[in-house]
């Protein structure tokens, strides 16, 4: 049957026809047994919610009456308890449960970023609801006032789940009535400003935050969130509005945990850090998502502040202190692209949060406390919207910290918590032998011997799968003195979690025993066939799964992994065998077979998938290559040259320097026999170039040399690209180059792409485009994705510059769609950046606007400072055609201070300066704007193309006072680049005025002089 209680009392049999309760006490009574379906509810609650507070008398024997006719009319058991009474159905076959269940769903849907499926979920949970619920039960306030709040939220997350579908348009009637209803929900008017703002209607978008100031203003005596003061100013910028990054989704509810959750928001309003303190397995983490997910979500509060920015990073994996800083680059999604770094790791940090809202969450600190605090104590000094939430057994010890101790739960929260997790692997718990009350104080006994400690009672719970609770209770006994009375001069989570898992040790068999000690050498979880191969075990099937039932192991996704607490237990297990080294050894072997096997696999077809293969077993190939490094530094060498292209495709480029630079110490100042490449890829991972390193020059010199000596064809022809990208595309345009990179598909494809760009930089657009042409062909024939992209981008600027604008966002628009399946947010940014461009030369200057700052914020995201100077200039460029040169200048001097000091930054600096003498030339101040000019002059000449010093040619031209110099000059530009920009919006004024005041002839005449002296200038005449 089915029950609705989400509206009207409404009760079907499985063929869909109604069936009547009878009258208001029996319809009430029913309501009271479904808000716990298939869960006993004491007589004394339901003659509550009947008879309310002053029961007739023998209203015991009327309850009793009561429930005999239900029965008689329903069909279905009402079956009576020690205590009361439970309706013997599923809570799926009631509609308010089924919402639940749905709204849950729907919620992990979207944190996981499933948008589709969480729209479905959502749309479906909500479809339940007929009207008020529990409406035959008019004294329920507490449980509707839940389910009201429930469904409130559920509609939130739908509406973000349809705004991230395109769903916009349809919203915004929706919101309007939702906000009537709930004037302070400050998650609705950003949802309502987003849906207005997506259907093109900005104007009314801005107006709603008008409106939600007052509001808050006259009823709260309040200002706005931050996060949606930050929204309106996105939207008065004309940006897109920012996505939070999504917290982990609990899969189960947070119990008992009421009071904390509440002091975590009270101080994070209060203070900017944070810290959840208390002895491992008291739920730390557990609550620290909590408090995350509600502050993402805006449901924290009276207010029910809008939605907010949270980066949740895991510290727990981290064996060093030093990757801390890393841990939080790459949870942000900083990643390193392809192209030279300026600044060091904590620079991208600070530059990645410069200006944004966001809280911090820092899981597991204890470790790494030292490190954990400089970190946060840098962010928090420099990034004043940044607030830290960290969990640590120990205080970060950071003046203005705010703790908030997470005790053990107490001993109702600790039952239910133990009943809950209980029912999920034996759900007929409830009906075992014994009396009710008798099973509750089993498990009273049982969570009190536990310690109240959360992580100690999930682990029993999930014993239940094998074990009744008698039979759990009878093994607890000896294990748990020792857990409740241990040496206090240990280390808490050895006076707590070490008994927990000890005691699971021991239910374990030996062959159990032996696989969970040989687990531990994965850091970052395994599959089956690395487990086989690596554990030395036999088909380990069975084994797995008998860990994965005991709470041992998880399984997800097909790949097996230990909690920490466990891995760390079990670790010492290893050592007490003597198999440590042996495995850590066989774990080496197996991932650096892994590695070289995807390695070329990388440069194809099969490039997505490796690349999510090899990040899946990210934390695993780190573990290989420092064991390798440690006990076979030219096995290391090869592990790490495997590795390469995929740290430089996913951008780990922070953690392969000091890897690499740790594995050149181990393997000397001369390369093996047969490892010169390999040797070389580690001179190249050890290269910053930010020029903070002083012995950089001496390493790419060395690299340099070996290169020029190896004889090809290279194995490893890649090598030539990572080359280009430290020391400078002319390194890697030499001729010998063409035999090193060999006959093999992707080199040669390499190659036209390197000719293309030595085409190019030489003024010669019509054979670089055919090499660009040559190299597409070539990767799409491979299937790789990076190959494309990066050929797709010039082809554009080549259709770009003949006036073919549509085709050339075309190709940017592909060239932008594989990029985005690689990842990458940097090679994102560029097309963009590109992108923008094409629209600046067609006219179109708010979009090319919008454009550029989508660039920036993508080098933002990543910490690239070279590249936010390149967009940075592109706005400068922007707002000089518009005529604002007061803001271009600004624009220009933000652009100069991001440039970094390397070979990347000579070209964009020139390009800056002649801005700048744009500038000063459309103010009126020639002498300013001839000095701008000599300086990207003389800056363009050591640039490693020829397009720099074109672009001066166009300024001088624009700054001649004569006609016939203007036309030399513009023709000196078409000579150098090869060509002059179809359409160019700085170029075409100059060009008819010129051509006006001489005539085509003499125009012409002059032009061609011109273009023979720019072309002599290159090296061309």
């Amino acid at each position: 049957m089915r029950f609705g209680i989400l509206g009207p009392l409404d009760i079907r049999t499985p063929d869909g026809s109604p069936v009547d309760p009878g009258g208001p006490r029996p319809r009430a009574l029913l309501t009271l047994l479904l808000l716990d379906a298939g869960r006993s509810v004491s007589a004394e609650r339901l003659t509550d919610g009947l008879y309310g507070e002053r029961p007739p008398a023998g209203a015991a024997n009327a309850l009793q009456s009561q429930v005999s006719r239900l029965r008689g009319r329903l069909g279905v058991g009402i079956e009576s308890t020690a205590t009361g009474y439970r309706l013997a159905v599923s809570p799926d076959d009631v509609d308010a449960h089924l919402f639940e269940r749905l709204a849950r769903e729907g919620r992990r849907a979207l944190s996981s970023g499933d948008h589709p499926r969480a729209a479905a979920l959502l749309t479906e949970a909500l479809g339940l609801w007929r009207g008020p619920a529990l409406a035959d039960l008019p004294g329920a306030h507490a449980p509707r006032t839940r389910l009201d709040e429930l469904r409130l939220a559920a509609a939130q997350d739908r509406v973000d789940a349809d705004l991230a579908t395109g769903g916009a348009p349809g919203l915004v009637p929706e919101l309007r009535e939702l906000v009537a209803a709930h004037p302070l929900s400050e998650r609705l008017y950003g949802q309502l400003m987003r849906a207005l703002h997506a259907t093109g209607r900005s104007a009314e978008a801005l107006a709603v935050f008008d409106e939600a100031r007052g509001v808050l203003a006259r009823q709260l005596g309040a200002d706005p969130s931050a996060e949606l003061a930050a929204l309106h100013v996105e939207l008065l910028r004309g940006a897109e509005p920012a996505r939070a990054p999504a917290v982990p989704a609990p899969l189960t509810p947070l119990v008992g945990r009421t009071a904390e959750l509440a002091r975590v928001h009270a101080l994070l309003d209060d203070t900017r850090l944070v810290t959840l303190t208390g002895p491992g397995g008291t739920g730390k983490t557990r609550l620290a998502l909590e408090a995350a997910r509600e502050r993402e979500s805006g449901t924290e509060g009276a207010r029910g502040g809008g939605p907010g920015s949270v980066c949740f990073v895991e510290l727990a994996p981290l064996a060093d202190g030093e990757r801390v800083t890393y841990a939080v680059l790459g949870a942000l999604g900083v990643r390193d692209g392809f192209h030279a770094r300026g600044g060091d790791a904590t620079e991208r940090l600070l530059a990645a949060l410069e200006g944004r809202e966001l809280l911090l969450v820092l899981d597991n600190c204890e470790h790494v406390v030292d490190d954990a605090a400089r970190v946060a104590g840098l962010l928090l000094g420099a990034c004043p919207g940044v607030r830290v939430l960290a969990t640590s057994r120990e205080a970060l010890g950071i003046t203005g910290e705010a703790l908030c101790p997470v005790p053990p739960l107490a001993a109702g929260p600790a039952d239910r918590l133990f009943l809950e997790r209980a029912a999920a692997v034996r759900p007929d718990l409830a009906g075992r032998a014994g009396t009710a009350e008798g099973r509750a104080d089993l498990v009273r006994s049982l969570c009190a011997a536990l310690d109240g400690l959360p992580l100690a009672i999930e682990l029993a719970a999930a014993r239940l799968r094998t074990l009744t609770l008698d039979e759990l209770a009878a093994r607890l006994d000896d294990r748990f003195r020792l857990l409740s009375r241990g040496d206090r001069t240990k280390a808490p989570r050895h006076r707590t979690l070490r008994a927990v898992v000890e005691w699971s040790w021991d239910l374990l068999d030996e062959e159990e025993r032996e696989l969970a000690a040989r687990l531990t050498v994965f850091p970052a979880g395994a599959t089956l066939d690395a487990v086989e191969a690596v554990c030395e075990l036999p088909c380990p099937e069975d084994l797995l799964a008998s860990l994965v039932e005991k709470s041992f192991v998880e399984a997800v996704g097909g790949r097996y992994r230990m909690l920490e607490t466990i891995r760390a237990f079990c670790a010492l297990r290893l050592a007490e065998a003597g198999d440590e080294d042996r495995l850590r050894a066989a774990h080496a072997a197996y991932f650096l077979r892994l590695a070289e096997r995807g390695a070329p696999l990388l440069h194809g077809a099969g490039q997505l998938p490796w690349l999510d293969r090899l990040a899946a077993d990210h934390g695993n190939l780190e573990a290989a290559l420092r064991h390798l490094a440690r006990t076979d530094p030219h096995a290391g060498l090869r592990m790490l040259a495997a590795l390469s292209w995929y740290w430089r495709l996913r951008g780990h480029y922070g953690e392969r320097a000091s890897l690499a630079s740790g594995l050149l110490s181990a393997v000397g100042p001369r390369p093996p026999e047969g490892l010169a490449e390999e040797y070389v890829l580690c001179l190249v991972n050890t290269i910053v170039g930010d020029g903070d390193d002083p012995a950089e020059p001496e390493r790419l010199a060395r690299a340099d040399a070996l290169l020029t000596s190896l004889e090809g064809p290279l194995r490893l022809p890649f090598l030539i690209v990572l080359w280009s990208l430290v020391g400078g595309p002319g390194r890697a345009m030499e001729e010998r180059v063409r035999d090193q990179v060999g006959d093999h598909p992707w080199g040669r494809a390499l190659l036209d792409l390197g000719r293309g760009f030595q085409e190019l930089f030489a003024g010669r657009p019509r054979d670089s485009e055919a090499a660009f042409a040559r190299a597409l062909a070539a990767f799409r024939e491979n299937g790789d994705r990076w190959g494309m992209a990066n050929c797709l981008d010039p082809l554009a600027m080549f259709a770009d510059w003949r006036g073919e604008r549509a085709r050339a966002l075309e190709l940017l628009d592909e060239g932008l769609a594989h990029v985005v399946e690689l990842g990458a947010p940097e090679e994102t940014g560029d097309l963009l950046h590109q992108r923008a461009t094409v629209l600046l030369h067609g006219g179109a200057l708010e979009d090319a606007a919008d454009h550029f700052r989508r660039a920036e914020e993508r080098a933002r995201t990543v910490g690239v400072r070279d590249k936010v100077a390149t967009a940075r200039r592109g706005l400068g460029d922007v707002a000089r055609l518009r005529g604002d040169t007061a803001r271009a200048r600004a624009y220009y001097e933000d652009a100069l201070q991001a440039c970094a000091a390397n070979w990347f930054s000579v070209a964009e600096t020139a390009r800056v300066f002649t801005g700048l003498g744009r500038v000063a030339l459309a103010e009126s101040r020639p002498e300013e704007a001839a000095d701008w000019f000599e300086q990207a002059r003389v800056l363009a000449v050591d640039a490693p193309g020829v397009g720099e010093l074109a672009e001066v040619a166009e300024a001088l031209a624009a700054a001649a006072s004569l006609p016939r110099d203007a036309a030399r000059l513009l023709g000196a530009a078409a000579g150098i680049r090869g060509t002059l920009i179809e359409g160019h919006p700085d170029v075409v004024p100059v060009q008819e005025a010129a051509r006006a005041r001489l005539g085509t002839a003499a125009y012409g005449e002059a032009f061609a002089a011109g273009r023979r002296e720019g072309a002599r200038a290159v090296g061309r005449g």
